[in-house]
């Protein structure tokens, strides 16, 4: 019989850790005094304290190997929880390879332009549209459909955040499939051309672009490259959220903060 800083020398685990495991039912010592409260442990326990360190090195949390623990587990269904954790681990080891990946291209990208690139996956909010959605001349045009929602809406347009969103699944030198309106907390009652729906909460890669329209092309460079290599795939229209605009409208303005978004989905 091992005293239990003994046991904790003898098999390298801290004192501390092999109270946890009594506390949480793995690894309840052989015998405790009933007056001074010691733990004692017996060398009959070293198996299956080797096998909670060995299921904790592989990745199981304590409450897994808890229920492991619980029985005798026939060596398939063992077998098969260890594909699952195989399974598991090389999802994460895939996930972080892709972060890498990010670092290296913001590195990449800081070589080039010596303020950071705020790219980034996010899982957008379900939010209410009020728009109009047309064919346009141009993208530069897009302008003609806000003034509609605006005018319709009146004070409340004023008031939301506008919005475009571009359908048309490759770039159009003309007749472009467009989308503009207003994001909203709630629905309203609309009448045509006017449609109010709801966006649905999608991921998105989001990139916020400081400056003209004029530059917007070469942000949506940087945004789809950084997309691709960062193992993620466009699954949606490319959306443009108008943080910050002046009126009137004016395509070189720099002070304008825009935010492009791309919902996405993994490509691993």
């Amino acid at each position: 019989m091992f005293a239990i800083g003994e046991f904790s020398r003898l098999e390298q685990v801290t004192v501390k850790t092999l109270r946890l495991y009594d506390e949480l039912g793995l690894l309840p010592p052989a015998r405790v005094d009933a007056q001074t409260g010691y733990r004692h442990y017996s060398s009959a326990q070293l198996p299956r304290l080797n096998r909670i360190l060995v299921l904790k090195d592989l990745g199981f949390d304590l409450a897994a190997i808890g229920r492991l623990l619980e029985r005798d587990l026939p060596v398939a269904e063992l077998r098969g929880m260890l594909a699952l954790r195989q399974e598991e681990q090389r999802a994460a080891v895939a996930a972080e390879k892709l972060r890498l990946r990010r670092v290296e291209l913001a590195l990449a990208e800081l070589e080039r332009n010596p303020e950071l690139m705020e790219i980034l996956v996010k899982t957008g909010k379900a939010q209410w549209l009020a728009s109009v959605r047309a064919t346009i001349p141009n993208y530069q045009s897009v302008g003609q459909l806000c003034g509609q929602v605006f005018a319709a809406l009146g004070a409340k347009a004023f008031k939301a955040t506008p919005i475009a969103i571009w359908h048309d699944v490759e770039y159009r030198e003309s007749e472009v499939d467009a989308e503009a309106g207003v994001l909203l907390d709630s629905p309203l009652e609309v009448s045509a051309p006017l449609l109010c729906r709801e966006l649905p909460a999608v991921e998105v890669a989001a990139y916020l672009h400081r400056g003209s329209y004029q530059a917007l092309p070469g942000a949506y460079q940087r945004l789809s490259r950084w997309i691709e290599a960062s193992g993620w795939r466009i699954a949606g229209p490319a959306r443009e959220v108008y943080l910050h605009v002046g009126y009137p409208v004016r395509q070189d303005d720099e002070t304008y903060l825009t935010e492009i978004q791309f919902p996405v989905e993994r490509t691993v």
